[in-house]
């Protein structure tokens, strides 16, 4: 294509090079496919779930437009709000636990030797299937299961019900942070892994401890990979759904507790669970809620960690 460009004289406006000219001339080739695919798969899909919301509509059948009554609706109905709770207890209270030990695994990884098989196995719980996690959780927390067989011997003989309704939602997070702080921790060392040894040992001579390290070396030079980091667990927080599926499906109605609902669960059983009718309507209401909330959230993250990139 470059040779095909080199022969053919480029057309360009007084004033532009011929490098920008070309540039210009190939915007369209090569971002054409991939908008029209964005916009097929995202755009068009968010704008029919936006006049979706507008209507009271069963799934099949007219729709009865009711404009915006589906929106306070679903604002109001405690279910959605114990949903919608629960979503930002796991956006703040799992991520701030995610990042303060992927930084601590970070300070005691970086020098470890054979990190890069410890990043491996820290990073392997991330790539299993969600499925595997509840079942797992099904044998280990079970009243006859592995950890009331280890608390036996502690004299421990009426343990919590592990697995009882109220106890569901933290299991869920706990099974959250261990899933993802390798995740996380593997995209922070690489970020640190950039960071040229001298500042470490400039940092050494002059008495820093490791958390002196952490706050004046590591944080300051990785901070886009944070903020970045920041962004994707903000985006996929909201998203989490099968997790709680599997540790809540065996409630025996067929779905999880609502204690343990997400916004994302709240979605799904209100459009499909199939032990109501379907309200399409208030389902992308509140994926449309749950979409405007993730966006300020983004919009306000990125501006308050927003800071001046340092070169070195």
């Amino acid at each position: 294509m470059t040779a095909l460009l080199s022969q053919r004289p480029v057309r360009r406006p007084r004033g532009v090079s011929l490098i920008e000219a070309q540039k210009r001339k190939l915007f369209l080739p090569l971002v054409g496919p991939a908008f029209l695919f964005y916009t097929l798969l995202v755009v068009v899909p968010s704008a029919a779930a936006l006049w979706i919301s507008f209507h009271r509509w069963p799934g099949a059948g007219p729709m009865e437009f009711v404009g915006l009554r589906n929106y306070p609706r679903v604002a109001k109905d405690p279910l959605f709000q114990q949903a919608f709770l629960n979503t930002m207890l796991i956006l703040v209270v799992v991520g701030v636990t995610i990042f303060v030990l992927a930084f601590a695994m970070s300070l005691v990884l970086r020098n470890m030797w054979g990190k890069g098989t410890v990043r491996a196995v820290i990073f392997f719980p991330h790539l299993v299937n969600a499925l595997v996690f509840g079942a797992l959780a099904g044998f280990i927390f079970n009243p006859g299961g592995l950890v009331n067989t280890l608390l036996r011997p502690f004299g421990v003989t009426e343990p919590p019900a592990w697995l009882a309704q109220d106890n569901i939602f933290v299991l869920i997070m706990v099974t959250l942070v261990l899933t993802h702080t390798g995740y996380f921790t593997t995209i922070l060392m690489a970020g640190v892994d950039r960071i040229p040894p001298d500042y470490f040992e400039v940092a050494s001579l002059a008495g820093c401890n490791a958390i002196q390290r952490l706050r004046y070396v590591i944080i300051p030079l990785t901070w886009e990979v944070f903020a970045t980091c920041a962004v994707l667990w903000t985006i996929s927080s909201v998203k989490i759904f099968e997790l709680i599926w599997v540790f809540g499906g065996s409630s025996g109605v067929g779905i999880p507790p609502t204690s343990s609902w997400t916004a994302a669960v709240y979605t799904y059983v209100t459009a499909f669970s199939g032990q109501s009718v379907p309200a399409y309507g208030a389902a992308t209401a509140s994926a449309i809620i749950s979409l405007v909330t993730v966006s300020i959230i983004v919009l306000l993250m990125r501006r308050i960690m927003r800071r001046d990139a340092i070169q070195y």
